[in-house]
């Protein structure tokens, strides 16, 4: 029997046989990584177990994006701690203010991550870097306490479930879309402990930032990780980006599969999760006629340049609708940089949005867009559970930036067609 992806890649970072999902394999690690909420907990645990230094001062990076610029006293005071054990072990890859970014969109930018990795992180959209062939999933922090001190960390391999995507892409449809209608199919906990790989058509002339943005979400199906293959894609991003990227990896035709999916794109709309679950997914048209208070367009998930460019194509020459906050969040410094550079920021400012730092910001209801009682939001962030972004009596709809921005400047969820 053939190798699933997961399989392959957890292989290269093991001297145990990969033999099948459910087996045991202690793996070496490409990377750990920690952020300004959770990497407090994680030296915290470093330090009660006896620690005195990381595996590799360059492969652990600590990226301050979730809550700065600072919000409050208490934030500040957990990037105090974090950049003094930053600076007491040496790390290389410590990240805040002008150089810092949402860390899913910095480190593949930043070729810290790529083909063929093993990456641990305190931060369960660690996912993300699947888009480009790496073995990437959350942990907790006393796991990446072990994993900062040992260089390496145990997996159950995962069983795998295989997404295969064909037909021709219309017109406003996008990755957000697919991954969306993949949580639908599947259900938040339909992939608990499983990788979901992609692969197909469409997959196959998917850009790197489109397979980050669908990896980014396989958590939301309860997914180990999302992987796609290590092509040509993968391979010209990783190393544009400083990466060496490894060998080309893709799944045996005989590996074995717990479950297939396939979706046809060719006649599909794009997609709404509406509250308060990432798998209540709706076609657009059939959301119903939802007004909305706030449109947020950024996060790990969609704030790289070819989401902005999305947005900036629908809101040229129009205005956000009175009531609507409309705030864009470039995911990096680089992003913020050119898509100033490409005048995007004039449009937006035209559209009457607030443009913001690199931040994660509302997405997890840190700062700059807070939802107040009765209010909602259409977003193109991760998640949409009660209370995520303000008041637990708000509501978020995710959505890909076209349909978020067409939404900002109706006033209500609309199809990008319809202005």
């Amino acid at each position: 029997m053939g190798r699933t992806l997961a399989e392959k890649i957890l292989q290269r970072h093991t001297d145990e046989t990969i033999s099948g999902a459910g087996q045991i394999a202690r793996c070496k690690v490409s990377l750990v990584l920690a952020n300004d909420i959770t990497a407090p907990l994680a030296i915290k645990s470093f330090r009660a177990m006896g620690a005195k230094k990381v595996f590799d001062k360059d492969r652990v990076a600590l990226v301050m994006d979730h809550f700065t610029p600072n919000k409050d006293i208490d934030s500040a005071e957990q990037v105090r701690g974090v950049r003094e054990f930053a600076a007491e072990m040496g790390v290389t890859h410590y990240y805040e203010g002008g150089d810092c970014g949402v860390e899913h969109a910095l480190l593949p930018e930043l070729g810290l991550v790529g083909p063929g990795d093993v990456v641990v992180g305190a931060d369960s959209h660690t996912c993300t870097y699947g888009g480009l062939g790496a073995f990437a999933t959350g942990m907790g922090s006393t796991d990446i306490a072990a994993a900062m001190a040992m260089g390496e960390t145990w997996f159950k391999v995962p069983p795998t479930i295989r997404v295969d995507i064909e037909g021709q892409m219309p017109k406003w449809l996008s990755a957000k879309d697919l991954v969306l209608a993949t949580i639908g199919e599947t259900g938040v906990s339909g992939a608990l402990y499983k990788a979901l790989e992609f692969g197909g058509s469409v997959v196959d002339a998917m850009d790197a930032e489109s397979r980050m943005t669908i990896a980014n979400m396989a958590i939301e199906a309860g997914g180990k990780v999302g992987l796609f293959p290590v092509d040509k894609v993968a391979l010209d991003y990783a190393r544009a980006n400083g990466h060496p990227g490894c060998e080309p990896l893709a799944a045996d035709a005989d590996a074995d599969y717990e479950r297939r999916i396939r979706f046809d794109v060719t006649e599909m709309s794009p997609v709404v999760a509406c509250p308060h679950l990432p798998d209540n997914v709706k076609p657009v048209e059939d959301v119903g006629e939802v007004v909305i208070h706030q449109s947020v367009i950024g996060s790990c998930t969609n704030g790289r340049i070819s989401d902005l460019r999305a947005a900036a194509e629908i809101l040229k020459g129009r205005k956000a609708a009175k009531g609507v906050r409309l705030i864009v969040l470039p995911a990096t410094p680089r992003i913020w940089r050119q898509a100033m550079d490409e005048g995007l920021f004039a449009v937006f400012m035209d559209a009457g949005a607030v443009i913001g730092p690199p931040t994660c910001g509302p997405c997890l209801g840190g700062h700059m867009g807070i939802l107040a009682k009765g209010e909602r939001a259409i977003a193109t962030t991760n998640r949409n559970f009660k209370g995520r972004m303000g008041s637990l009596e708000s509501e978020v709809y995710l959505a890909s930036p076209a349909v978020a921005a067409a939404s900002a400047v109706a006033g209500r969820i609309i199809h990008p067609r319809d202005l």
